[in-house]
């Protein structure tokens, strides 16, 4: 007897030989029946859906785990005024008298008009040091005291950043290149010593605290893509603590600095990983240039309001291309960060050469983000097997108003986040949230790439990049499930495949014709090997009959924000 019966809903396959059907079986934790409601077998549990969409789960291609929000810091989510950022800061400063440092995280690089915020900005909140990060984590903003006890405002250098200094060497309070820094193993180290955020017990609630955010949401596979060798330890503790209720395939992160010995512990670390169905090592992440908003990405020309300034790439030029074929060659699939035209460029050029040098096929590397991308770049995606893991929610104007579409200027604005032609082109274009910098819940990024507008509808942008829903789910499953190699079992709806599978609070299609309705839907239920990990409809967490997985209720607790 089947397991589950999933019946009346309206059943998006993504398998070619059946598109659509009324009713999913699950027995054993794989698909057991695809078809109609009349033909489906008897099942120990029925689910009548009311004809709602269901869906391969999503398979979220760039979420980081680990950042999440963390208890003993404040959000500045919306704070689009430096009134606001201080008042917040202030608030916390005087409700925690216990916290040694006041930390604080997703500030907009425009708070202040015209220039970076700096140290002055930050002044007579509290008597503690202040630690800021950016909402794409790229980079950190400190008040005088802070920069004191760093070391910073004496000239001194910090291992996980490049603190910006005035003509006269004094600095400011603004870091660049963080992330790219900061998780090295020496930054991670002076991270973890001097700001109490990054201690790793921390670091590990953030982790179940995505997690159970991201079962919450329809997300049944998570690609965390920045893991520092010397964290690998706390996903191996969730996973032993029995709290992975989504799929995590964790991307080792690889310093652009780092030398053939790390490389080795790259490959033995994955290599000794116990077998798990939950989680896998495997992928490697690498940055070609840093980000487009602070202009540190490496732009093939100079920045629209910077005349003489191109930003820089991650590594001296020939470097990364080094890097890549090495890694190729060990067997690695390496997942790149790169935002600007030059920087992508760099990107596709390094993956050209090292299938070329080392003859490797079907390798899939992946270049993430993908912001500015020059037309004679766009047809190489498809030509060289090169998966573009893009973010629907980046475009929107309210984040990106002010900052990228100034820095890159207007005659520009064609390259921006190319998601419907790298997609006509033949290019796999695998979905995701790029959480926390965007939202996780990926009805979120459905809206985003059905309208190019920002979440209240207005100051819509570049219209012809624009998908179709189906399009966009496809994104966040099918093409998901290929970029990972998983095209077998995940992303599609067959009988055969792993039985990961969300059902939806309403028939998604219905609101293509008004994606607004699409932020008022939720995930209803969510499974992952034929395991219930998410029902919205349950009072309390029970165990599960349908085994392969502990049963794991999460609230839907995310709220949709507005982070710049």
């Amino acid at each position: 007897m089947t397991d589950l019966l999933l019946t009346n809903a309206s059943v998006r396959t993504f398998d070619d030989a059946r598109p659509w059907a009324e009713a999913v079986g699950i027995t054993g934790g794989r698909i057991s029946y695809v078809g109609s409601v009349d033909d489906a077998p008897a099942a120990a549990e029925t689910r009548d859906l009311g004809g709602a969409s269901v869906t391969p789960g999503i398979i979220d291609s760039h979420n980081h785990l680990l950042l999440g929000f963390d208890q003993d810091a404040v959000s500045l989510e919306g704070a689009d005024t430096l009134e606001e950022v201080r008042r917040r800061i202030h608030e916390l400063a005087e409700r925690r008298p216990d916290l040694d440092w006041i930390c604080a995280e997703n500030a907009v690089y425009s708070i202040v008009s015209g220039r970076r915020p700096n140290a002055d900005d930050l002044a007579g909140l509290t008597d503690r040091p202040i630690f800021v990060t950016t909402y794409d984590q790229h980079s950190v903003w400190l008040d005088e005291k802070a920069m004191r006890i760093l070391g910073i405002a004496d000239g001194g250098d910090i291992p996980w950043g490049r603190p910006e200094r005035r003509a006269d060497g004094t600095a400011t309070g603004w870091v660049t290149d963080f992330y790219t820094s900061a998780m090295t193993t020496a930054g991670l180290a002076g991270l973890q010593r001097d700001i109490p955020m990054y201690s790793p017990e921390r670091r590990y609630r953030k982790l179940i605290g995505s997690l159970g955010l991201a079962t919450a949401s329809g997300i049944t596979t998570v690609v965390e893509p920045q893991v520092p060798l010397a964290e690998i330890d706390l996903l191996h503790r969730a996973q032993a603590e029995g709290r992975l209720s989504s799929r995590v395939i964790a991307a080792l992160f690889h310093p652009i600095d780092a030398d053939a010995a790390f490389r080795r512990d790259l490959r033995d670390a994955v290599d000794s990983a116990p077998h798990n169905d939950l989680l896998r090592f495997g992928p490697v992440k690498l940055y070609a240039d840093d980000v487009i908003e602070p202009h540190t990405a490496w732009m093939l020309d100079d920045y629209a309001d910077r005349p003489g300034h191109r930003g820089h790439p991650s590594a001296p030029l020939g470097e990364l291309t080094r890097i890549v074929t090495e890694l190729d060659r060990l067997g690695f699939q390496t997942h790149t960060h790169a935002t600007g035209d030059g920087g992508i460029r760099l990107a596709l050029d390094a993956i050209e050469h090292a299938g070329r040098a080392n003859g490797t096929v079907d390798r899939r590397h992946g270049i993430v983000h993908v912001e500015c991308l020059h037309p004679d770049d766009l047809p190489r995606f498809a030509a060289l097997g090169i998966t573009a893991a893009m973010q629907p929610r980046h475009c929107s104007p309210d984040l990106v108003a002010g900052t990228w579409m100034e820095n890159v200027g207007e005659q520009r604005w064609d390259r921006a986040w190319r998601i419907r032609s790298l997609m006509a082109s033949g290019a796999h274009v695998a979905l995701s949230s790029d959480w926390q910098v965007g939202e996780m819940d990926p009805l979120v990024g459905f809206y985003s790439a059905l309208t190019r507008a920002g979440l209240d509808g207005r100051d819509a942008w570049t219209p012809d990049e624009r998908l179709s829903l189906d399009d966009t789910i496809r994104g966040y499953t099918r093409e998901g499930a290929w970029a990972w190699h998983s095209e077998q079992d995940l992303g599609v709806i067959r009988v055969g495949a792993k039985a990961d599978v969300v059902a939806w609070s309403d028939d998604l299609y219905t609101h293509e014709g008004d994606p607004s309705g699409l932020l008022d839907q939720r995930a209803d239920l969510t499974i992952v090997g034929g395991a219930v990990v998410h029902d919205a409809a349950a009072a309390s967490a029970v165990p599960s009959v349908y085994g392969g997985l502990a049963h794991c209720s999460a609230t839907h607790a995310e709220t949709v924000s507005t982070p710049h």
